[in-house]
């Protein structure tokens, strides 16, 4: 199973892979598209050397930029490796997915060929994975995918740390050669646009000239595109679409003249679209296709301006990122969820927990109908605060003169927290925390092994979330311990949700033919503004060891 620590790991080379690739995307030229990709590697991927190989017309590949070393960059830039070479290269080795990796027991008999190269010194590996001086990596880059166009390979050399890069590292560099091809496509389609543009604003006699040149680049452009109204009463219809965008979106040219990009985009997005609209600038978002569903992508506005009367029209450059933004979306499951279970991890449960406190303490319990009318009238005609609760920075720590949309979490009286065993219930609602330790786990992974516990801890994790509300979140601390989180209860209500979780999990479980059992002990404590995380969990996890030795030991074991 993988360390506590692995989660944040990943979260943070998330965040610095969608840093480096966002730098892609700022880069004005082709020239500076590309020594972005070679830095991006080195500033963001973990490997102190790259260098980025163009395919030329000629087939040849050309060493277009370098970084992490300044010597080896005036010794190779501009130079020029031939097509032969670097496809005995990209058919030897070992295949990484989409990656190609040369090492040194191999490497060695392409010292003597064309492809530009350099050369680093080093100790021999002392163990398996170690890399080697002499080991290479190379991640080709193509137009669409694994099948497309070549259009150049990226080398790295020497990895951060001496080691071969694992199998999160190699997904990261896969996903970065990727958005590196599409970058490099978009910065010589933005070259050859630009140029179009130009011609448009200085050459007004000379338009019926240059509109064929124009029509050819948007029509037969690899991705969306589609020119649209500025101002008037017809401000953003579609003029014209390419091929490419009517195939994106399902729809004939014919149709989509009928509409503007705010009739197709996604409600949750509008705002997006019209401050780029505004701006002439960039957004990630989805449009709707023909049958219903949406489609994620980006969004490149150029305003294209008449230079009697303003802008005109809108030039817009629409490239599907649906895969991307799906493999993103993976990747942050699988940083914030557990491995074996599916369950949200220690990591997701605390960041959902914090986002219900803050740290003013002393919440005011009102009912509904209070807490409803002091979300609007937090502040009277006087101007004076009144101390209801909902007034106020959410941390405490704000000016007081600003409303405060936070909803403060309060809990049940006697301390918000309350053994299974029995409530004086006020009618107060709360946020429950049920803390859950399984009792006789340890005797089935002794017993049968870890590959039996493995399968318990899966049951139990499904048997808990059938027993919860949609709203609900079950989620596994680890080991054999799981917390619930359940908003809107009365003390009465979690010492009911107790007593169903715990019966949930007592009935044999079928594990390699044999059945087997375990207990579990709840510890019921409540969330409230003014406690931290910590607080909050532990609370509820002394809660759940005060229930566990109020029961004899028979009565706590299942086995």
């Amino acid at each position: 199973m993988e360390a506590e620590s692995e989660p944040y790991v990943r979260l943070a080379t998330l965040r610095q892979l969608h840093r480096v690739v966002a730098d892609l995307n700022t880069a004005r030229s082709l020239s500076d598209t590309v020594q972005a990709v070679a830095d991006g590697i080195v500033a963001g991927l973990g490997y102190e050397l790259a260098c980025v190989n163009l395919v030329r017309p000629d087939g040849d590949l050309v060493v277009a930029a370098f970084a992490g070393n300044t010597a080896a960059e005036a010794l190779i830039t501009g130079r020029v490796g031939s097509r032969n070479s670097w496809e005995r290269r990209l058919s030897m080795g070992e295949r990484w997915g989409d990656l190609h990796f040369i090492p040194h027991t191999e490497g060695w008999v392409l010292m003597e060929d064309d492809v530009p190269q350099w050369h680093t010194e080093g100790p021999e590996p002392r163990f398996a994975d170690e890399w080697h001086p002499s080991d290479r990596l190379y991640a080709p880059m193509y137009a669409s995918g694994g099948d497309g166009e070549l259009i150049g390979v990226i080398s790295v050399d020497r990895p951060r740390g001496g080691r071969r890069p694992g199998a999160w590292a190699q997904e990261a560099l896969t996903m970065y050669a990727s958005q590196a091809a599409i970058a490099i496509i978009n910065a010589r389609l933005r070259s050859n646009m630009q140029r179009a543009l130009v011609r448009l604003e200085r050459e007004q006699q000379a338009l019926r000239a240059s509109e064929e040149s124009f029509r050819q680049a948007f029509e037969y452009a690899p991705s969306g595109m589609a020119i649209a109204e500025m101002g008037g009463d017809q401000h953003g219809r579609l003029l014209r679409t390419n091929d490419a965008l009517c195939r994106l979106l399902g729809r004939p040219a014919s149709a989509m003249r009928r509409y503007s990009f705010a009739d197709l985009v996604h409600h949750e997005d509008v705002g997006t679209l019209l401050r780029t609209s505004a701006e002439g600038g960039r957004a990630e978002l989805r449009l709707q296709r023909r049958d219903g569903t949406f489609v994620w992508v980006s969004l490149r506005n150029s305003v294209v301006a008449d230079t009697a009367d303003g802008p005109r029209f809108l030039l817009t450059h629409v490239e599907d990122i649906e895969e991307r933004k799906r493999h993103e979306l993976h990747l942050a499951h699988r940083a914030s969820h557990d491995s074996l279970t599916g369950l949200p991890n220690s990591a997701e449960l605390r960041a959902r927990l914090s986002a219900r406190l803050c740290r003013r303490p002393h919440a005011v319990r009102a009912t509904a109908v209070e807490a409803l009318d002091a979300a609007y009238e937090g502040v009277y005609g006087d101007g004076v605060t009144y101390d209801d609760g909902f007034f106020g920075d959410p941390m405490g720590e704000g000016d007081p003169g600003f409303y405060d949309h936070h909803v403060h979490t309060v809990a049940p009286p006697e301390g918000g927290a309350a053994t299974a065993d029995g409530y004086a219930d006020d009618g107060t609602k709360g946020l429950a925390v049920l803390f859950c330790d399984l009792d006789g786990f340890k005797s089935i992974n002794d017993r049968f092994g870890h590959g039996a516990g493995d399968a318990v801890l899966i049951e139990v994790a499904r048997r808990l979330t059938t027993c919860v509300r949609d709203g609900d979140t079950v989620a596994r601390l680890g080991g054999d311990e799981f917390v619930v989180l359940a908003d809107g209860l009365g003390s009465a209500d979690a010492a009911d949700l107790a007593v169903r979780l715990r019966n949930a999990i007592i009935p044999p479980i079928r594990v390699d033919g044999r059945a087997v059992r375990v207990g579990a002990s709840f510890g019921i404590g409540w969330a409230e503004c003014g406690m931290s995380v910590d607080e909050v969990l532990q609370s509820a996890d002394q809660r759940m060891y005060i229930e566990k030795r109020s029961r004899s030991k028979p009565h706590r074991r299942a086995g």
